[in-house]
C-alpha cells in the first residue's frame, strides 16, 4: 500500500504537517512514514585557506572543522530522531497503528522523488526551519518539488485544521480534469462541500466546461457549488476563498497561458504566501 509522507523538519511547522497527516490518514486508510532529512550542509569554502595561512596551520585548522562538522551531523541527527519518535507518538495517541519513521541524509527534494513510487501524498510545511517570516526562501524548494514530483503535495501553514470544505481551481484543461478524476477516487475529499471555480478566459466555452466538471463531482457524491469568477486570476480566486471561508485549495500543477503562469510561476508563490490555509497541488 502506498504511504502519506509527511516531512518534518523542527519548524514551526512540524506539528501541522503531523496533524494533517493523521486526518489523511483517518481518512484514506493509508500508512505515514514520517521522513526526515539531514539536508547537506553548504560549503564552507576550505579550499581557499592556502591563500591566507600556511600548509600545517591550514591542515590543523582542517582537521577541526571536520571534527566540528561530525559532531554538527551528529547533534541534528540526534534532534531528528526526537522529532521523529515525537511524530510517532501523536499519530499513535490518535489511533493510528501503521506508521513508520525515516531519517535520511540527503535533501528534502531528494529523499521524497526517492520514494515517489511509494508515496500517496506528500505533506510539507509552507515555511522551514528558520524561516518562518521569509517564505521567499523556501518558495523556489516548493517549486522544485512541485516540478519533479508527479504525486499530489500537500502544503499546510503553521496551523492546520481539519477542513469541512474545499476549493478546486478549475481551468477547463486536461490536467485539472485529472485532478477531479483524483478527486473522486482519492476518498481522502469525500464528504467535504466542494467550491469549483473558474476564471472566464472569454473563449466561449467556460461555462460548458465549468458545467460539466460539476456534473462529475455532484454524481460522485460532492456537494457541488460551481462559480464562473470574472478578473485578474490571483485576485478573483483570493477574493472568493476569504469571502467564503474556504479551509482548503486544490490545484493542477499546469494550465496554458496565463494559468500556467499561476500554477508554476510568481503568482502560485504568492497565493502560498498569503495564505493560511493548506493548499494540494495535484498533478
Amino acid at each position: 500500500m502506498k504511504k502519506i509522507f509527511a516531512c518534518i523538519d523542527g519548524s514551526c511547522m512540524t506539528d501541522a504537517v503531523t496533524e494533517a497527516a493523521i486526518w489523511i490518514s483517518k481518512r484514506s486508510s493509508h500508512p505515514i512514514n514520517f521522513l526526515h532529512a539531514l539536508e547537506p550542509p553548504l560549503p564552507q569554502g576550505s579550499d581557499d585557506l592556502t591563500a591566507i595561512i600556511g600548509l600545517g596551520s591550514q591542515t590543523s585548522l582542517l582537521e577541526q572543522l571536520a571534527k566540528l562538522e561530525q559532531e554538527r551531523n551528529k547533534v541534528a541527527s540526534q534532534h531528528g530522531q526526537l522529532l521523529l519518535d515525537e511524530a510517532i507518538k501523536k499519530a499513535e495517541h490518535a489511533g493510528l497503528t501503521e506508521i513508520e519513521q525515516q531519517q535520511l541524509s540527503m535533501s528534502l527534494v531528494d529523499a521524497l522523488l526517492e520514494h515517489e513510487d511509494n508515496a500517496r501524498v506528500m505533506i510539507i510545511g509552507r515555511s522551514g526551519k528558520g524561516h518562518y517570516d521569509d517564505f521567499k526562501v523556501l518558495g523556489s524548494h516548493i517549486e522544485t518539488l512541485i516540478r519533479q514530483v508527479h504525486t499530489p503535495v500537500a502544503i499546510v501553514p503553521p496551523q492546520f485544521h481539519e477542513p469541512t470544505n474545499f476549493m478546486l481551481a478549475y481551468d477547463g484543461s486536461e490536467s485539472t480534469d485529472k485532478a477531479i478524476t483524483q478527486i473522486i477516487n482519492g476518498g481522502i475529499l469525500s464528504g467535504l462541500d466542494c467550491h469549483l471555480v473558474m476564471v472566464d478566459k472569454q473563449d466561449g466555452h467556460c461555462q460548458d466546461k465549468l458545467d460539466t466538471a460539476s456534473a462529475r463531482l455532484a454524481e460522485n457524491g460532492f456537494n457541488v457549488r460551481a462559480r464562473m469568477l470574472d478578473g485578474d486570476v490571483y485576485q478573483a480566486l483570493w477574493r472568493y476563498k476569504s469571502d467564503h471561508a474556504v479551509d482548503l485549495m486544490v490545484m493542477g500543477a499546469f494550465g496554458h497561458s496565463k494559468w500556467r503562469q499561476f500554477f508554476l510561476g510568481s503568482t502560485t508563490l504568492k497565493m502560498l504566501e498569503d495564505s493560511r490555509i493548506p493548499l494540494v497541488v495535484l498533478r
